[in-house]
């Protein structure tokens, strides 16, 4: 088997968390002088929380950058203890890969106790994980995926036989610099994340699991 392991993004590629994020971003505004609605939260997408917070604080919001993300990471920490929005089919896949041998890694730049609650739910699914509290810059820099590779033992030469599973802009940018056969989620995000240089697209899980990641690895390597 040429596929050597398989990263994975978190939001909108592992789980359906963003309306979990957008209802957090509209209660935070709301409760703080701000106007918010999901459409503002889908246009900040993708993009680290300060980001957001910024595009809050343009539209009335009160709190400090600082006070939003803290605010914001933990209604969606608090909300993901309760049960995680797995994707449907992700849990099949992750469990094919597992079967097969091949590692699986989780790649956020969500903080580490959202990271750890989604290692802990996913009952040893995964080798390990890169969340945003580790020092390595964030996406769309390529660093959190060949970190990812490098605590798995793996250098910078095996990337093309390692898949990225992404679905933000920045997401992908970090997938395609690292050199990795990235595959672009495409089902659970509004955002056109065309020709950023990803391998593949799909919308949904069907068809996917350790021996078609596999072939795609190989027709990646062909095309080389």
């Amino acid at each position: 088997m040429e596929l050597k392991a398989v990263f994975w993004d978190l939001d909108g590629t592992l789980i359906d968390s963003e309306p979990l994020w957008h209802q957090g971003e509209i209660e935070i505004a709301h409760a703080n002088g701000g106007e918010w609605n999901e459409d503002d939260g889908w246009a900040g997408s993708g993009t680290p929380v300060p980001d957001v917070a910024r595009r809050m604080i343009a539209k009335g919001c009160t709190l400090s950058v600082e006070q939003i993300d803290v605010q914001l990471k933990r209604y969606v920490y608090e909300s993901e203890l309760k049960g995680l929005p797995w994707i449907d089919g992700v849990l099949d896949v992750l469990h094919a890969l597992k079967d097969a041998g091949v590692p699986s890694m989780l790649v956020s730049t969500s903080p580490r106790p959202i990271v750890e609650n989604v290692i802990r739910q996913s009952e040893g699914l995964f080798a390990g994980y890169v969340c945003g509290d580790d020092p390595v810059a964030h996406k769309p820099d390529p660093a959190p995926y060949l970190e990812a590779a490098s605590r798995l033992g793996l250098s910078a030469d095996d990337m093309p036989r390692c898949v990225v599973f992404e679905d933000s802009s920045s997401g992908l940018r970090s997938g395609v610099a690292s050199g990795a056969t990235v595959i672009a989620q495409t089902g659970w995000i509004r955002t056109d994340t065309s020709g950023l240089g990803q391998f593949l697209s799909i919308d949904s899980y069907d068809g996917i699991d350790a021996a078609a990641l596999d072939v795609i690895v190989r027709r990646r390597l062909a095309t080389r």
